[in-house]
């Protein structure tokens, strides 16, 4: 498969986790009395990476997230040089589906992106206050659990037609535990893809969205390279 055709594919994935996650966010989680709520935003988000493992990892292998692209480079598992055509493909598809989010949420009375707009922040734009240093600890930590499980999910050894289900569950549960902290990143792409539409403190709270991920991405491949280096 074509370089190009895999890029357009984690245009397509990392539009659809971000419409779809931080579309549940916006649209859904606060409805009046038919509210998803934290829950329900968590697994929105990780049906959007299960949905998308399985209709674009025989393509380009269902990255989505730079972090993800960045830990599998330090784990030997993809090549260095099709780093940044995957990071600027998944990066551009989180700023198109911000765009339409922003265009759908335009269509109501009273809208305000200044307000969140499903924004990573930390601080006094964290959900529960949480400082920088929380913040920057929850991201590195679970993105690095994130790239463990998937690295260990896809193993040669494992159950492959399994790995998706794996890796979305996963997902959601970094969701269930970091919402309320950082509102939930561990994935540079999403965070850009709003934070452009939020227009304010998001852009200037978004290097740690990109920093903690990218560290978080390579320690999680580290350890699991360290794990499994006679296999791999």
């Amino acid at each position: 498969m074509s370089l190009v055709r895999r890029s357009i594919a984690e245009s397509l994935g990392t539009f659809w986790l971000v419409f779809g996650g931080c579309g549940s966010a916006l649209f859904a989680a606060a409805y009046p009395e038919l509210g998803i709520g934290f829950a329900g935003v968590a697994l929105a988000f990780g049906l959007t990476l299960l949905t998308m493992c399985y209709a674009i990892g025989n393509i380009s292998g269902c990255h989505i997230n730079p972090a993800v692209t960045l830990g599998l480079v330090a784990g030997g598992r993809f090549p260095v040089r099709e780093l940044l055509p995957y990071v600027v493909a998944q990066v551009v598809g989180g700023i198109l589906a911000g765009g339409v989010l922003y265009l759908i949420a335009t269509g109501k009375a009273g809208f305000d992106p200044v307000s969140g707009f499903a924004s990573n922040g930390y601080g006094e734009h964290s959900p529960d206050n949480y400082s920088l240093a929380a913040a920057l600890m929850a991201e590195i930590v679970l993105t690095a659990f994130f790239l463990f499980i998937i690295m260990g999910a896809t193993h040669k050894r494992g159950h492959a037609g399994l790995a998706g289900v794996a890796i979305g569950l996963s997902l959601t549960l970094i969701h269930l535990i970091s919402i309320p902290i950082t509102n939930t990143s561990v994935n540079p792409a999403r965070s850009t893809g709003v934070a452009l539409f939020q227009g304010t403190w998001a852009i200037d709270q978004l290097w740690l969205f990109w920093l903690a991920p990218l560290l978080g991405g390579v320690l999680g491949a580290i350890i699991y390279r360290c794990l499994y280096a006679s296999d791999d």
